[in-house]
């Protein structure tokens, strides 16, 4: 017999993981989600970040991945291929607890703030998405099919 709590906890996590911290993350933002969200995140600064976090972890990871590789300082763990080093390039896009701090301390101006936390945010929801659907299409999808891809 399995303790309740465990019960429990298993039955509430998807809850939990896909609804109530996001949530949380989007309230403890402070971000106002009116008609000038759109105008927010066409605004440089919002752009900038989206880029610099969707974009520019992508190439970083990559790219230093690919140097420490081929410079023998690393090597890929076995099971693991480029495709997979890729989708946790993406997937490193999400951060934004310590984005939002350092635009805290970054913008002093309320308006540059407020756009600075909507491209933070958008390129965080970004990120998770596109590396998930990268990470799902590269990623087993059960022992059989990991069986197979390692036979090849």
């Amino acid at each position: 017999m399995r303790p309740p709590g465990l019960v429990l906890e298993e039955a509430l996590h998807p809850y939990v993981a896909f609804g109530i911290l996001p949530l949380f993350a989007l309230f403890n933002a402070g971000v106002a989600i009116d008609a000038g969200f759109v105008d927010s995140l066409a605004h440089p600064i919002s752009l900038g970040i989206v880029a610099g976090l969707v974009l520019g972890k992508q190439v970083g990871i990559v790219l230093f991945s690919w140097i420490a590789v081929k410079s023998r300082r690393a090597a890929l763990p076995d099971g693991v291929g480029w495709a997979h080093v890729y989708g946790g390039a993406c997937v490193a896009g999400v951060g934004f607890t310590m984005s939002l701090f350092v635009t805290e301390l970054a913008y002093v101006d309320v308006t540059l703030l407020a756009r600075a936390k909507v491209g933070v945010l958008t390129a965080s929801l970004l990120a998770a998405v596109w590396g998930s659907v990268v990470l799902w299409t590269k990623l087993p999808r059960s022992a059989n099919e990991h069986a197979s891809e390692s036979s090849d």
